[in-house]
């Protein structure tokens, strides 16, 4: 009788937990937008490129003034820009057809 209870039990979580993970999968996958439906993401390397040096000037002026910590994360920005743009020009060359097509 006690054996009859406690699986009684695990069945039931089990099942439970199988509902609502398939209910949360339905879910998301219902709502999902598709790859196709996104959208085309375009940057402009020009400007990044030039968001990127006038923050190395700024570190460059913070760094001057002595405030290192500001500095620092105005470099990490153009870093960051530059990276963005570098990534953006990447799949620029990337994404066209090749010559023999």
């Amino acid at each position: 009788m006690r054996t009859t209870t406690t699986a009684r039990r695990v069945l039931t979580s089990v099942l439970a937990t199988t509902l609502l993970a398939g209910g949360v999968l339905l879910g998301q996958t219902a709502t999902a937008e598709p790859a196709s439906a996104a959208g085309r993401v375009t940057c402009n390397v020009t400007q990044l490129r030039h968001d990127a040096q006038k923050e190395r000037n700024r570190a460059a002026q913070l760094r001057g003034l002595g405030a290192h910590a500001e500095a620092k994360k105005a470099q990490a920005r153009a870093n960051a820009l530059e990276t963005r743009a570098r990534q953006c020009e990447d799949a620029d060359n990337n994404s066209k057809p090749p010559l023999w097509k």
